[in-house]
């Protein structure tokens, strides 16, 4: 917490946004802060709230997907953002360091780090610090899964977006059947996408040909972590959510679609699985039909059974805070 205290605010943008519900225009605010620095990195988020309402909010720490490699706190959709905020809750979205010029063990250290700093900063962020909601998508969900038993003081509850739980699983470390289908990517082609320094956002257009390697050749796992997933396979078993969920891990909701070409929807199924064992409060909802983020690409909102999944995230949620 100490190393913690020079994290002040450095960048404060205040915007207005409108949001349409019926007739009810709905008045928002997104504040940037810097909530870590490391060497000359700034590391950013986006806080958002309802404009001048003066009420202490249960907030939401958002984390971008992107397999570790590439995204932002820019991610967050729109109108994702506008439920959650019409559904009392503040918004949070974090950039944290990229693979693979950051390992996994740093990258989540900037989890990490992202909600201590919420909770320090709960006074100014007008939230309250006991309230504290993670939401992650595919890799996000996975980094919000580890958060269930990697912090001190877990967030009251966990939402996975179609994120998975075991990164020792054959899943991730043997060439993908679905991947080797596609235009085969050349180290030298992928590692020309690669930076000599940290990177905090990265566009998947610019990054995607990286990850296509990892996929067609199952070295996702080794190149994230810096480990190999055979002869250091006792070191990744702490980066495994599926594997050390305890009876006194979080609630979770995971939402994936069965039809997922990306993240298998056996991950969820496996969590599922864990978290019932340990009666663990939690809720699968199985997305019928549906591929790995879909919720950006089968029409969102518009769609009713998306709408209908983000409507039993808030119930979920609503049942802690």
């Amino acid at each position: 917490m100490k190393r913690l205290l020079f994290f002040i605010v450095i960048i404060f943008i205040c915007n207005d946004f409108y949001s349409q519900d019926g007739d009810t225009k709905v008045n928002y605010e997104r504040k940037t802060f810097v909530y870590k620095i490391v060497g000359q990195d700034s590391i950013c988020a986006d806080f958002y709230e309802i404009s001048n309402d003066h009420i202490i909010r249960p907030v939401i720490v958002w984390i971008h997907g992107g397999a570790l490699i590439w995204g932002s706190r820019n991610s967050l959709p729109v109108e994702q953002l506008e439920f959650y905020l019409q559904a009392g809750y503040s918004v949070l979205s974090i950039d944290y360091r990229l693979a693979p010029e950051t390992k996994l063990e740093e990258i989540f250290e900037d989890i990490k780090d992202a909600i201590i700093w919420t909770k320090y900063n709960s006074t100014k962020l007008q939230i309250d610090p006991k309230k504290i909601f993670v939401i992650g998508h595919s890799a996000g969900g996975y980094l919000a899964l580890m958060t269930g038993y990697r912090l001190e003081n877990p967030p009251c509850a966990i939402i996975s977006f179609y994120g998975y739980g075991d990164i020792q699983g054959e899943w991730i470390n043997r060439p993908d059947t679905s991947y080797i289908n596609w235009e085969h990517i050349s180290k030298e082609k992928a590692f020309s996408q690669i930076h000599s320094s940290t990177i905090t956002h990265a566009s998947s257009k610019d990054r995607f040909n990286f990850y296509l390697y990892c996929r067609q050749q199952g070295i996702w796992a080794e190149i994230i972590t810096g480990q190999d997933p055979v002869t250091e396979s006792e070191n990744l078993e702490q980066f495994c959510p599926v594997k050390n969920i305890q009876v006194d891990f979080p609630p979770v909701i995971l939402i994936h679609g069965d039809r997922d070409t990306d993240a298998p929807f056996e991950q969820s199924l496996l969590l599922d699985e864990a978290l019932s064992l340990k009666n663990v409060d939690h809720q699968l909802i199985q997305m019928t039909g549906f591929d790995h983020a879909f919720d950006k690409f089968e029409g969102g909102f518009e769609n009713n059974q998306i709408k209908d999944a983000f409507i039993e995230v808030i119930k979920f949620m609503n049942k802690y805070k």
